[in-house]
C-alpha cells in the first residue's frame, strides 16, 4: 500500500482580520502519495504558492492538520520545523537565488555543508548536466543553466520532496523544456516526491497527479494515466 507523503485536512490560512481578511486557503483537503510527480495548477493568488509554503514548513495554517508521513507539521515548533526543512526538503523558486560571488559548485556546496546525508556537489551538478559548468559563476551562466544549478543545490540534499514555485516561469520553451526533464529525472532516479506550482496548463500533462486550484479551493484532482514527456508538451 502506498503511503501519503502529505495529508491535509480543512487546511485554512487567512491573512489580516475583519472585513479586509484575505482567506488564502479554504479548508483544503488533500492526499498527496509518495513518490509522485504531482502539478498544482491555478491562477495567481489561486492559493497554490500558499499551501506550498504550508506544505515545506516556511508558513503555517490558521486552520486544520497538514501532515508529512506520519508527523503532523501543524503541531511542530518552529525548531522542529527547521529540522523538518533542513533533512526533508528542497526548494526551487522562479528566480534561481544563487550566491553571484560564489561558483556552480561552491553554491551547491552551501546546502552540502548542512545536509543530513549528503549528495557529492560534484555529482549534483552532473544529475542536471552542469558537471563542465561547475567553476563558472552564476554571471557566466544562462538562466536555464542558473536553474539547473538551483535544482542541483536542492537535490544535493537528496531530499524526500522538492518543492517547485513556477520553475520555468523565467524561462524559454527550449530552455524550460530541459529544466522539467531534470525535475522528471529527479522524481524517477531519486525517488522524491516533486511539487510543481504553475498558472501553466500544458505542464500539467507530464504529472502523476495534476491539482487545480481556484479562490483558494481545490477545484479539482486529476490522475494521468498516461503521461507526455517535457519534449511533448506544448508551451
Amino acid at each position: 500500500m502506498t503511503r501519503n507523503t502529505f495529508t491535509t485536512r480543512n487546511l485554512r490560512k487567512v491573512y489580516g482580520e475583519g472585513p479586509a481578511a484575505v482567506h488564502a486557503l479554504r479548508g483544503v483537503d488533500l492526499e498527496i502519495p509518495e513518490g509522485e510527480f504531482v502539478v498544482l495548477l491555478g491562477a495567481s493568488g489561486s492559493g497554490k504558492s500558499t499551501l506550498l509554503n504550508i506544505l515545506g514548513g516556511l508558513d503555517r495554517g490558521s486552520e486544520g492538520v497538514v501532515h508529512f508521513r506520519d508527523k503532523e507539521l501543524s503541531a511542530m515548533s518552529d525548531t522542529e520545523l527547521t529540522r523538518y526543512r533542513r533533512d526533508h526538503v528542497g526548494f526551487v523558486f522562479q528566480f534561481y537565488n544563487l550566491m553571484p560571488s560564489l561558483t556552480a559548485r561552491e553554491n551547491v556546496e552551501l546546502v552540502t555543508e548542512i545536509a543530513r546525508n549528503p549528495m557529492d556537489p560534484g555529482e549534483a551538478l552532473d544529475l542536471v548536466g552542469l558537471a563542465n559548468r561547475a567553476d563558472h559563476f552564476p554571471a557566466q551562466l544562462s538562466g536555464g543553466e542558473q536553474q539547473r544549478v538551483a535544482i542541483a543545490r536542492a537535490v544535493a540534499k537528496q531530499p524526500d520532496v522538492l518543492f517547485c514555485d513556477e520553475p520555468t516561469g523565467a524561462l524559454d520553451s527550449t530552455t524550460g523544456r530541459a529544466v522539467l526533464h531534470v525535475l522528471k529525472d529527479v522524481n524517477e532516479k531519486l525517488g522524491a516526491t516533486v511539487l510543481i506550482v504553475t498558472h501553466a496548463a500544458s505542464q500539467a500533462a507530464m504529472a502523476d497527479r495534476v491539482i487545480r486550484f481556484g479562490d483558494g479551493a481545490v477545484i479539482e484532482v486529476t490522475v494521468n494515466e498516461t503521461k507526455l514527456t517535457p519534449e511533448d508538451i506544448e508551451w
